[in-house]
């Protein structure tokens, strides 16, 4: 994963810095939280909520009956490194 803390701006591309601002705080492109609250670790038999970065903020995408599950879909992204644009 790439550093944060050098700025990767393109002085050729006019909206390099606006691409820039629309990355997902810590590059996390999608994420899961339990349903109510609370850390992960102690419920993993627990529903996640299923969230994904559209460019703005985090949206619900859906649900996932367990952490494993929930794992297995953030990590299915990862693979290819980002969304497909």
């Amino acid at each position: 994963m790439p550093s944060r803390a050098v700025p990767r701006v393109d002085a050729d591309d006019p909206l390099a810095a606006y691409d820039k601002r629309r990355r997902p705080p810590m590059d996390i492109y999608r994420r899961h939280r339990p349903v109510h609250g609370g850390a992960s670790h102690l419920r993993p038999g627990g529903p996640r909520v299923l969230e994904e970065w559209d460019g703005f903020a985090y949206q619900v995408i859906g649900t996932a009956p367990g952490l494993a599950a929930a794992q297995g879909w953030v990590d299915e992204l990862q693979i290819g490194n980002g969304p497909a644009a």
